[in-house]
């Protein structure tokens, strides 16, 4: 079984490296990411690029289930297209819902989302991408989806820099809730990852380098 034997496709959304299908695959809803060929890159380095983020985005999936995050269910590969078929989470993206959630509920779901974070990153991966974007709400399970910038690391720096990420995306998105929206996914947080003060000292040694060079 493999991605040839979808006889079509709807387009779910357009990405920089892949586009993401909606179909239904023997008898499944799925979605079907196919990294897209750069016409700028030379041809081999590019299959060989869409090959090897292919496979590293499959096992990251694999990895973080693992670790007991709620990903994508893998459902086939196809190396030669680039191209992951996974479940379709039938959910609501966290994005959409903070607008309409009361205070007790919002800080109940981004303490989940820290705890979430932690034990990605106890078992030494890196989303590369946290946003409320990439987290989906389905029968009070939150799913982390799209891996594509994703990495094993167990690197301080690079943990830290994937909160400094998520931080910035909520203070981009949810202004008003930044603020107590991050304290609680760092309160979630320090329950799951081990070494979570120094990981955060981090981050925030990262955020004042970011603010030094915005001044210079």
């Amino acid at each position: 079984m493999d991605s040839r034997t979808v006889l079509k496709e709807m387009l779910y959304k357009k990405g920089a490296e892949a586009y993401l299908y909606l179909e239904e695959w023997y008898g499944r809803r799925v979605i079907i990411k196919r990294r897209v060929s750069k016409t700028y890159r030379v041809q081999e380095l590019d299959e060989k690029l869409r090959k090897d983020r292919t496979i590293k985005e499959a096992r990251l999936l694999s990895d973080a289930r693992k670790a007991g995050v709620p990903t994508p269910m893998i459902y086939s590969i196809d190396l030669e297209n680039s191209t992951i078929i996974m479940d379709f989470i039938q959910g609501s993206q966290v994005k959409t819902l903070i607008q309409t959630m009361n205070e007790q509920d919002k800080k109940k779901l981004f303490t989940h989302i820290g705890i979430l974070i932690g034990q990605l990153h106890n078992s030494g991966i890196v989303h590369g991408d946290l946003t409320t974007s990439n987290m989906i709400l389905q029968d009070s399970k939150v799913y982390f989806v799209d891996f594509g910038l994703g990495d094993y690391s167990n690197g301080v720096e690079d943990q830290g820099v994937d909160l400094h990420l998520m931080n910035r995306a909520l203070q981009s998105t949810h202004y008003a809730y930044a603020e107590s929206g991050f304290k609680a996914v760092l309160e979630g947080y320090k329950k799951t990852m081990d070494k979570s003060d120094e990981v955060i000292e981090r981050m925030y040694e990262i955020e004042k380098r970011g603010r030094y060079h915005k001044e210079r």
